[in-house]
């Protein structure tokens, strides 16, 4: 049991480690002016999230089999999935000034090589690996000083806390649901499609567009660069925060879908 608790938190680890690292390559794009790129190797990282994401639903699955012939405390072990996503996405937090710094360099990178293998062939080597250490960069205490909510919409932080909490838990609380209620567990199981959908309509709708707004007019120079960079700061605030509320309706969130369920 313990094996697959370590690889669904290792999987669930790196899918929210990456996708909060995708805010380093649109901030690099924009202040390269190289956005269309930075949005294509954005989409990149999302395909390795989403394959992680495919590994982690059937080894939840099967983690809910074995709990059933144990006395493990599966909802415990949900926490501990969740936790992991806090840690993957507080050290893609300290990690952003490093990232941004490096997107900058790849992107350049793309340029030149003017493919993606070529850039992978040209710039993965011991040399190269060893000399990134140099462009680490810390996060600085001024940096959260300047965090400050005003200025930037208040929904679209506390609507990302919301799509995070969803998009983190929705798998996690389908297959708890499906262990509550034996008669419709293989239709709470599949919910988790449901209730991931309902975050990304969310995000697509409500937070995307608003950030692509802000960015088009820091291209066209209506606005400083400090305004995304800040809009950017609270988001992977926000999602962080959501993974801390996710912790919250995991057990409510399952007896919703058991609700849910009996009307379809």
């Amino acid at each position: 049991m313990f094996q697959q608790i370590l690889i669904v938190s290792l999987c669930t680890f790196i899918i929210h480690f990456s996708e909060t690292l995708t805010y380093s390559l649109r901030l690099a794009g924009v202040r390269l002016g190289r956005l269309a790129v930075a949005i294509s190797l954005t989409g990149i990282i999302l395909l390795l999230s989403r394959t992680a994401n495919m590994l982690q639903a059937p080894l939840m699955g099967k983690i809910v089999d074995i709990s059933k012939f144990s006395s493990d405390d599966l909802v415990l072990q949900f926490r501990m999935v969740i936790s992991s996503a806090s840690l993957g996405t507080f050290v893609a937090i300290l990690l952003f000034p490093s990232a941004v710094f490096l997107s900058k360099r790849i992107i350049a990178q793309l340029e030149v090589t003017g493919s993606l293998p070529q850039l992978f062939i040209t710039s993965v080597s011991f040399r190269k690996m060893k000399n990134a250490r140099f462009h680490l960069r810390v996060p600085r205490m001024e940096m959260l000083s300047r965090l400050r909510i005003g200025g930037i919409p208040k929904r679209l932080f506390f609507l990302n806390i919301l799509v995070t909490a969803i998009y983190t838990v929705g798998v996690l609380a389908a297959l708890l649901a499906s262990t509550y209620n034996s008669g419709s567990s293989i239709a709470a199981s599949q919910s988790s499609g449901l209730i991931n959908g309902m975050a990304t309509i969310l995000l697509t709708i409500l937070i995307d567009p608003q950030v692509g707004l802000l960015t088009d007019k820091v291209l066209k120079g209506e606005k400083e660069i400090t305004a995304l960079n800040k809009v950017f700061g609270l988001l992977m605030i926000s999602r962080l925060l959501g993974t801390i509320v996710a912790q919250l309706i995991l057990v409510p969130a399952a007896h919703w879908i058991n609700v849910l369920v009996q009307y379809i």
